[in-house]
């Protein structure tokens, strides 16, 4: 089907783009330069294609122009990149200088100090608040210095571990300022998993509030980093912040945060930070149960999250962009904080969830607030779409031109229902792929040349200077369409992770081992004969069944097409005969009256939609899949019910509700004793 482009040449005004050679990418001259759209020289012009193959030809002319042009700099870089995949080592614009929070919010403030940087939409409906561009820059300079005088220096690393709010913008924001590193820990990590994250990263100061509210309830933060700073020695001073009026305990550590910061100045000098300084952590699990910090610089990651920010949703002046992700994400960092705010937008920080205090939240909030984008989960999709039509139908989405999807391939059913029924068959809706590791959207149907088709749940086009290879099982490229392999990327790009904290030679074994040469992001994809690119989910949810590898992410999507099936997770497990088998859990609406006739029907349309072969052995219904805070199934655990390894789970802090877990081996023992009675 097609979708309204605004072309890329009007997307590209003001970004411009110079010459590059291998390995080492100098800064290009403004002869190359001017080939580029949105060049001075050469005006807005240019397709989709063109700028592709420039930006994968010579990726200097592409990221040069535009990191000096877009970014402001206290010293200008001498080289655009300079890498070497095989010890893992990437630098962009190398020799340059800035501070982010200067291009996040000092540029803006010079320009237009009333302008809106942040709608706070709290956790009761029509509470939202207003932060101007002036307010949030005096708010981050008060944090600066509050940082400062309690022993905070460059480089210094400081957990924040606090509700999305205002105030975690600005420590975060407060941080870049002063140079020292932030590592935002979801706010509703147990204690342990707080404190493993802060030790790994030897942080000085964790940053909280004494209560956090979230759909109606409230979350003691403060009772939960007094358990972890006793196993944090590391730690020399928590500042707590107030999101509630309610009194906590202040301990010797602990230090009134409102309080200090209104004793301190509405300035503070910024920092001047070479563009491969750190800039922050952020903490993502990794295959071996043992979080890893992901690593990002200053510049090559602040130009790669505004650009994406910009092209991918078609951000203009004025618009009010909604990305409702929790800011302890990386979809938080670049897509709530860095990139629109680098962008001068007004963005969205959503407190609450999607279902309070009812199944319309977000849509009454796209109402109130005039949302133009809207940038959200498919996990939390296939949760509304539980609820039905009505909840949408009753609030005024008009103000919506974009609608987004993150985090996970989306299926069919969510994708259609939230491209006819909340966007109402005219808004542009961009499934995105990336990952923590790459900084920003890789991956998606936009930017694109003017009027270009979208292909409903598929993500389809690499951004520029993403270069895709899918590899075969011996490790060699694929040139064909219509192939599935191995998603790696050629060649590196701004916004792309720098390291694992702590631990270089893990960074290099996972990445960039595996494929010599290449970047390998962990998934499997399929690359169409139009030459579009599908997710087909982790290489590690990769099942062979008799000789045939299929994607785990495909059978989901075959079942979850089932009008009675909102959602489904497939993993492989051992079997006699075939090698491997499928073993799907399913989930089905609450008015299903007849599960074994859609047991039947869900194996006969995997059967139509794929193959016979791909057709799960098992099929176990449950009320729920056990998930991460942040809306991701986690198969790892399925898969270790399922083979009787229930008593060694692993890691499980990023489990958002460990009850699943009994509740999950209490249906698969009844659904063994009926396999059994069967027979």
């Amino acid at each position: 089907m097609a979708a309204r482009s605004l072309g890329v040449a009007r997307l590209l005004r003001g970004w411009r783009g110079g010459r590059c050679g291998p390995r080492r990418w100098l800064s290009a001259s403004r002869a190359v330069a001017s080939r580029l759209p949105g060049s001075a020289a050469a005006g807005p012009s240019g397709s989709y294609a063109a700028v592709s193959a420039l930006a994968a030809r010579e990726p200097a002319a592409f990221w040069g122009p535009l990191a000096r042009d877009s970014l402001v700099w206290d010293i200008p870089y001498h080289t655009v990149c300079d890498y070497d995949f095989s010890q893992g080592k990437i630098g962009w614009f190398l020799g340059g200088r800035l501070n982010v929070s200067v291009n996040c919010l000092d540029q803006h403030v010079q320009k237009s100090p009333e302008t809106v940087a942040l709608i706070w939409e709290r956790d009761e409906p029509g509470t939202e608040v207003k932060i101007t561009y002036r307010e949030l820059l005096e708010t981050t300079c008060r944090l600066a210095n509050t940082l400062k005088r309690h022993g905070v220096r460059r480089g210094d690393r400081v957990a924040i571990y606090m509700p999305v709010s205002p105030l975690a913008v600005a420590a975060m924001l407060a941080c870049a300022r002063i140079g020292a590193v932030h590592s935002v820990i979801f706010a509703g990590f147990s204690a342990e998993s707080l404190a493993g994250r802060v030790n790994d990263a030897k942080c000085k100061v964790i940053i909280t509030s004494n209560q956090a509210v979230r759909g109606g309830r409230v979350v003691e933060l403060k009772k939960i980093v007094d358990a972890a700073v006793k196993n944090c020695p590391t730690v020399q001073h928590v500042l707590v912040a107030h999101r509630t009026d309610t009194k906590v305990h202040m301990g010797d550590l602990d230090i009134p945060l409102e309080q200090e910061m209104a004793k301190e100045a509405p300035t503070c000098t910024p920092e001047s930070m070479d563009s491969e300084d750190m800039l922050f952590m952020l903490y993502t699990s990794g295959s071996t149960g043992k979080p890893k910090g992901i690593v990002h610089t200053q510049a090559g990651y602040l130009l790669y999250a505004a650009l994406t920010h910009k092209l991918v949703f078609d951000y203009q002046p004025g618009d009010i962009f909604s990305c409702v992700a929790d800011i302890g994400w990386i979809t938080g960092h670049s897509y709530v904080v860095y990139g629109p705010l680098c962008n001068g937008a007004t963005t969205v920080l959503f407190e609450s969830t999607p279902v309070y205090p009812d199944a319309g939240r977000y849509w009454e909030m796209v109402q109130r607030l005039k949302i133009n984008q809207f940038y959200g989960a498919p996990t939390a999709v296939r949760l509304l779409l539980k609820y039905g039509n009505e909840w949408v139908h009753k609030h005024d989405r008009s103000s919506l031109r974009t609608l987004g999807s993150v985090g996970e391939p989306i299926n069919h059913e969510a994708w259609e229902w939230l491209y006819n029924v909340v966007g109402d068959s005219r808004c542009t809706l961009v499934d995105t792929w990336w990952q923590s590791e790459t900084g920003g959207i890789c991956i998606a149907p936009r930017p694109s040349e003017d009027g270009a088709e979208i292909i409903p749940a598929m993500a389809m086009r690499p951004f520029y200077g993403i270069v895709p290879a899918l590899m075969d099982e011996k490790g060699n490229p694929m040139e064909e369409n219509d192939a599935a392999g191995a998603l790696c990327i050629s060649q590196p790009w701004p916004g792309m992770a720098r390291t694992i904290y702590g631990d270089h030679q893990r960074f290099v074994d996972t990445y960039f081992k595996v494929y010599p040469g290449y970047y390998f992001t962990g998934d499997g994809a399929h690359r169409t004969k139009e030459g579009y690119y599908q997710i087909t989910g982790r290489m590690d949810d990769v099942i062979n069944i008799s000789g045939h590898r299929l994607g785990t992410a495909e059978i989901e999507d075959a079942m979850d097409d089932h009008p009675a099936v909102p959602e489904t997770a497939v993993i492989g497990y051992p079997h006699s005969i075939k090698g491997e088998a499928a073993f799907a859990f399913v989930v089905l609406k609450d008015d299903v009256c007849d599960a074994d006739t859609v047991i039947s029907e869900l194996r006969s349309a995997v059967a139509v939609k794929i193959a016979k072969y791909a057709v799960p052995d098992q099929i176990m219904v449950v009320k729920r899949l056990p998930k991460t805070r942040s809306g991701k199934v986690m198969r790892r655990l399925l898969k270790r019910i399922i083979t009787n390894k229930a008593h060694d789970l692993g890691d499980i802090t990023t489990l958002e509700d460990p009850s699943v877990i009994t509740e999950l081996l209490s249906t698969f023992q009844k659904y063994k004793d009926q396999q059994m009675n069967a027979k």
